[in-house]
């Protein structure tokens, strides 16, 4: 995943959030690798790599990205996060 590639962020999920004017849009929950981390500039790292409508619009900053036993990325405990914030 792209996301993870960049150095500040030591995990990393995606998932689309409902958007009133385009209907559904990327939002990135990630883990800092240490400290603080600069959200501006992991969006412009990652909108200078990926297609216009891959862009990601949103960043949550998260202690653990949720996962299963196997390591699988439980995304709809993301999705019940953005609904319940």
């Amino acid at each position: 995943m792209l996301l993870l590639s960049h150095p500040d962020v030591s995990d990393g999920a995606v998932i689309g959030v409902d958007d009133i004017e385009a209907g559904e849009i990327p939002k990135a929950f990630v883990v800092p690798a240490s400290g603080a981390i600069d959200t501006d500039a992991v969006l412009s790292y990652v909108a200078d790599r990926v297609a216009p409508y891959k862009r990601i619009r949103a960043i949550e900053v998260i202690d653990e990205i949720p996962k299963s036993q196997s390591g699988r990325i439980l995304r709809r405990v993301l999705q019940e996060r953005v609904g319940a914030g």
